[in-house]
């Protein structure tokens, strides 16, 4: 039973980090009715971007994320929607995810060609302790990371749900003309909801390049996984991304361990087809319908 705990403790921790880099999934679609397929890419990104600033400059971790954080919201957010969305997104929902399938493809080759194929070891912002709490030994980087990801994911629920900036954000989503009609800024809306994407992608990054370690391709595997566990969960509901996150990292800590580790990466699939079939929704999404 303490192997057992011990799994799924480590796994909910795996998976609060899929969660983060999920509610960037369900962020954008809730508030800008738009989906960004170069998320993993815009999550790996910010890791070498920290680790520039602290190999290169000789920045410590937390001044290395906040020059991070900064440049992510310049170019990830206000830059991503400006070059990228606002021109293609006048068209429709399909224009945009085949560009960002082909930026995602473009920026893991020109990160590949810069920094090469090597593999980065990369600095934990939770120290290495271990606690054993009811007999079980537990990282204080798993509890630490389990934390952040639920407070943000709960954080942003409120804001969207009881802010009338948040409320606003989602009337842009679902009907842009309305929303205009009643006043609501609808450009600043959107480029909110891209500035807080961008901020999500540079604590996903802090919280998974530990484990994941900072390589070219990083953002691959994370990326569709994210997607996965936003449409397990419920692409409408934030807290739907956690849900999902946090199932996906915890069926492939047991699986890999109790069944086979080469069936641990099928497992999102797996999970995501089922859901798919019988409840296309998500497990804590509505059906919705939407303008687009």
């Amino acid at each position: 039973m303490t192997d057992f705990l011990q799994l799924v403790i480590a796994g909910t921790a795996t998976g609060g980090c899929y969660a983060l880099a999920a509610l960037g999934f369900t962020l954008l679609w809730q508030a800008s009715g738009t989906i960004n397929f170069a998320l993993g890419e815009m999550v790996m990104l910010p890791a070498f971007m920290m680790l520039f600033f602290m190999s290169v400059l000789g920045l410590p971790l937390p001044l290395a994320f906040l020059a991070t954080l900064a440049l992510s919201l310049l170019v990830m957010g206000y830059g991503f929607k400006r070059v990228v969305v606002d021109p293609l997104i006048r068209h429709d929902v399909i224009t945009l995810v085949i560009a960002t399938l082909g930026l995602s493809i473009g920026v893991r080759q020109a990160v590949k060609g810069v920094a090469s194929a090597q593999v980065f070891t990369f600095p934990s912002v939770f120290s290495d302790t271990l606690l054993t709490i009811g007999g079980v030994r537990v990282s204080a980087g798993d509890i630490g990371t389990v934390v952040v990801a639920c407070t943000i994911v709960l954080a942003l629920q409120a804001f969207l749900n009881r802010t009338v900036t948040g409320r606003a954000m989602q009337a842009v989503a679902q009907n842009r003309d309305a929303a205009t009609v009643l006043g609501i800024k609808v450009e600043r809306m959107v480029l909110y909801a891209f500035l807080i994407n961008a901020a999500l992608a540079a604590v996903s990054a802090l919280l998974i390049t530990p484990v994941y370690l900072a390589k070219f391709d990083m953002g691959d595997t994370l990326g569709l996984k994210a997607f996965y566990a936003a449409i397990i969960g419920g692409f409408n509901n934030s807290r739907g991304a956690l849900l999902g996150g946090v199932l996906v990292g915890v069926l492939e800590n047991l699986v890999g361990t109790y069944i086979s580790p080469g069936y641990k990466e099928g497992v999102a699939l797996v999970l995501f087809m089922v859901v798919i079939v019988f409840r296309p929704q998500g497990l804590l999404g509505t059906v919705e319908e939407r303008k687009v």
